[in-house]
């Protein structure tokens, strides 16, 4: 298959059309509307094969982890997501992959009311570049520079889940069938907090989602900010299937530093404090309080059981 043969074939017919969407796939750019009184919120993020994902894994994966990352991006910004373009590197135009990866894009953004507005298709190493759009009221945007000291800080979900999968499929570790199913579908189809994202910009002072681990994600806020904070790793929320496949300390390491969590990492008064469980409630999600924050400049403390708690581990980094 030809270039505009993929496109008109797999990505130009979506179920789901935007209303502020003017011209979407077929010119050479999209045109779209702002609507009045939002701003326009723009991330992008790039899943490399063998890199981010594992040569084998299965195309419909791909696809949702790849929009799921971005929009995840825009969650932890309190916006609201609208559109998505694509640029897919492929080494070969295998029309099974590509419609198994389709499907897995077009599943996700009917989910999320996202339309595929653009893009491009070329020949090479299996890499997928998504530029994520979404909308937020003016000067209403979650950052990661507004946290203040007494801020209690709290984290979606559970964490670790992802990391331990990556190890199951290189074979370092092992879990039951049915915890290796769980554990699996954390790492190849992560979940999104968009929800949660636009209730907590009424409520959070600072906001990051968690996709290089807990320590290094967390230090973004401080360094930001300018603060410090305490983690109670004994507090952390970590999985049943998690404590199920390995020991404890070896699941407050992947809690702590694995990363592809996607879970959203936020900070807030106390005054707000008895409020998050009323303002989460309609997001199906749960929020844990894992520390606080503190005056001591971008200096991060771990505690477990209230004494000092040492890893040798630091959150992932490219090129380190």
């Amino acid at each position: 298959m030809k270039e505009f043969s993929i496109i008109e074939s797999f990505f130009k017919s979506g179920r789901h059309q935007r209303r502020d969407v003017e011209i979407g796939i077929g010119d050479d750019c999209a045109v779209t509307n702002v609507p009045e009184g939002q701003s326009l919120v723009v991330t992008t993020d790039t899943l490399v094969s063998g890199v981010h994902f594992p040569e084998d894994t299965e195309a419909r994966a791909i696809a949702h982890k790849a929009i799921a990352v971005n929009l995840s991006d825009l969650a932890a910004m309190g916006a609201e997501p609208a559109w998505v373009s694509l640029s897919l590197s492929l080494p070969e135009a295998d029309e099974e992959w590509l419609s198994d990866f389709s499907r897995g894009l077009h599943e996700i953004t009917e989910y999320y009311t996202v339309q595929l507005i653009g893009g491009d298709t070329v020949k090479g190493p299996l890499t997928i570049t998504i530029t994520a759009h979404g909308f937020i009221p003016k000067e209403q945007a979650l950052t990661r520079s507004k946290a203040r000291p007494g801020d209690w800080l709290y984290v979606t979900g559970t964490l670790g889940d992802a990391g331990l999968a990556f190890d199951i499929i290189t074979g370092r570790k092992d879990a039951t069938p049915a915890d290796k199913e769980y554990l699996l579908g954390r790492l190849n189809y992560p979940t999104p907090r968009v929800l949660a994202g636009t209730t907590l910009r009424r409520i959070a002072h600072s906001c990051i989602d968690v996709s290089d681990g807990l320590l290094s994600d967390v230090q973004h806020i401080l360094n930001a900010s300018n603060c410090g904070a305490v983690i109670h790793v004994d507090k952390l929320p970590i999985s049943k299937p998690m404590m199920d496949s390995v020991e404890l300390s070896e699941a407050l390491r992947y809690a702590l530093a694995a990363g592809d969590d996607y879970e959203l990492l936020f900070t807030i008064s106390e005054e707000q404090k008895g409020n998050l469980e009323v303002a989460l409630a309609n997001s199906n999600v749960s929020a844990t309080c894992i520390g606080q924050l503190n005056g001591m400049s971008e200096k991060l403390e771990l505690k477990f059981e209230d004494e000092p708690y040492h890893i040798n581990a630091s959150g992932y980094q490219h090129f380190a």
